[in-house]
């Protein structure tokens, strides 16, 4: 292949490419995703073995719980388009690294709460997780469907989200169990839209932002089923 085709082959959608293009391209970005996971909990591992948790989590304790919920959505916007917008792999890998140092920083005080309340909570939590993330990643692999339809539905559950959290953190009020099964409803959709973007729209140099939109969604679905665990012992 000479470097013009290997150029408008590296901008085209997976779906335009033949099955063993494809199968790598697939291949690639769930190994990232795997690898993100993994990195993600052995962050967490070290954190809380070494006593960091414990300060991370004292401190956030001091904020309003609103700011952290804010900022992880934050987060991960940004993180999302910073890959996204990336053209070199190494672009791509900083954010992926960036964004799964700054979820397992402003998931501790979450997991802490969750690890004093109830043993088993985390692992049962992440259980159900991952189980919701491969039934709908099978559904969109089954049925080969395009989910891009659920973009302006995403847009809008997000701003609203956040507008949410906005008034809660300004005038004190409390997102109760209502908003989390709202949030776990939006994650799935989100879940349902990456997995259909890395099936058609992905080009095939964006294995690692693929990877990180993934774990974006798988972490927003964890952060709000733990939430539900954790509301339902309190």
């Amino acid at each position: 292949m000479n470097t013009a085709s290997a150029s408008a082959s590296a901008f085209a959608p997976v779906a335009r490419l033949d099955a063993d293009a494809r199968a790598t391209f697939l291949a690639r970005t769930y190994a990232h995703l795997f690898g993100a996971i993994l990195a993600f909990t052995g962050l967490e591992i070290v954190l809380f073995q070494t006593g960091v948790a414990r300060s991370i989590a004292s401190f956030a304790f001091q904020t309003n719980w609103l700011v952290i919920l804010g900022a992880f959505m934050i987060v991960s916007w940004i993180a999302r388009g910073a890959a996204w917008r990336s053209r070199s792999l190494a672009g791509q890998y900083a954010a992926l690294a960036a964004y799964v140092v700054a979820e397992a920083l402003i998931f501790v005080p979450l997991l802490y709460l969750a690890n004093y309340y109830a043993d088993g909570m985390i692992e049962s939590a992440a259980v159900v997780t991952l189980g919701g993330f491969a039934g709908l990643t099978f559904v969109v692999f089954w049925t080969r469907r395009d989910f891009s339809f659920l973009r302006a539905a995403l847009a809008f559950g997000g701003v609203a989200a956040l507008v949410l959290i906005v008034a809660g953190v300004l005038f004190g009020f409390r997102l109760g169990t209502f908003f989390s099964v709202a949030m776990v409803a939006l994650a799935s959709c989100a879940i349902l839209f990456d997995t259909s973007k890395v099936l058609h729209h992905h080009p095939e140099d964006r294995y690692v932002a693929a990877s990180l939109e993934l774990f974006a969604s798988v972490a927003l679905l964890f952060w709000y089923v733990l939430r539900i665990f954790l509301g339902s012992r309190r």
